[in-house]
């Protein structure tokens, strides 16, 4: 399969490397600025995949669309446009994966959350708290992942009405008792970290997902790209690892 990676940098890179080992070929290599010979690379792609920054994404998903090039896109922090691209995409018979996290190790992390959740539904003596951890270039706070786990929080406790992100411990004992607080820190190489509490009197309830490095995102990106070769319509990382279930289960 012949691939092009929008965003060349440290991501870009693992995903190259998955993606070669994997017998891809990397057709087109785009960063910010790129000329009209590099964009026009583009074409020569089956799948892209982008991993840029929130003021770049939905342009480079429009870019995309505009040749027709199913795109992966593992940018967080542009989903107020999701709406809109996804009409699209749906209207025109274009292809479009988005996740918040590739990991399938996160992946799995959030079917837990979800149990979890459902499990302490009834269980109001216990407060929730999250903690997110990521390394210093990662642009938003708090992370799609986390964001994707309180959203999965909300859903199942019905007296937490919203979540809020906070920067320092003293700010995550000012939220109120119906607020989900995520406490995001930023710390120098930190592939990802994230950790969701419940707490009583009592005792306290932990579930941790720890990435090691940023090969675990690009595998999972890698193995989104070939799900989605020769797929029309708009889909998740959901949708990856219910047909990796299937597969599994057929063998």
């Amino acid at each position: 399969m012949k691939i092009a990676l929008i965003g060349y940098g440290k991501m870009g890179r693992a995903i190259e490397n998955a993606a070669l080992s994997r017998d891809h070929e990397i057709v087109a290599r785009i960063n910010e600025g790129a000329s009209d010979e590099e964009l026009a690379m583009l074409d020569l792609a089956d799948v892209a995949i982008e991993f840029t920054a929130p003021h770049a994404a939905v342009g480079n998903i429009e870019l995309c669309f505009g040749k027709n090039i199913p795109v992966v896109v593992g940018t967080t922090g542009w989903y107020e446009a999701y709406p809109e691209l996804k009409e699209r995409c749906l209207s025109e018979g274009l292809s479009l994966l988005t996740a918040t996290n590739f990991s399938i190790g996160v992946n799995i992390f959030f079917e837990v959350n979800k149990r979890l959740a459902e499990l302490m539904k009834d269980y109001s003596n216990y407060d929730v708290t999250m903690e997110e951890v990521h390394h210093t270039q990662k642009l938003d706070a708090p992370s799609g992942t986390a964001i994707s786990l309180a959203t999965q929080i909300l859903e199942r406790l019905k007296w937490k009405k919203s979540w809020k992100g906070v920067d320092d411990e003293e700010e995550l004992n000012e939220v109120s008792d119906t607020t989900l607080p995520i406490l995001a820190k930023r710390i120098d190489e930190v592939p990802g970290t994230h950790s969701i509490s419940y707490t009583s009197a009592i005792d306290t309830i932990e579930i941790k997902h720890t990435a090691h490095s940023r090969a675990g995102f690009a595998f999972g990106a890698v193995l989104a790209a070939e799900w989605l070769h020769g797929k029309k319509g708009v889909f998740t990382m959901e949708n990856v690892i219910k047909n990796q279930e299937q597969v599994n289960e057929q063998n």
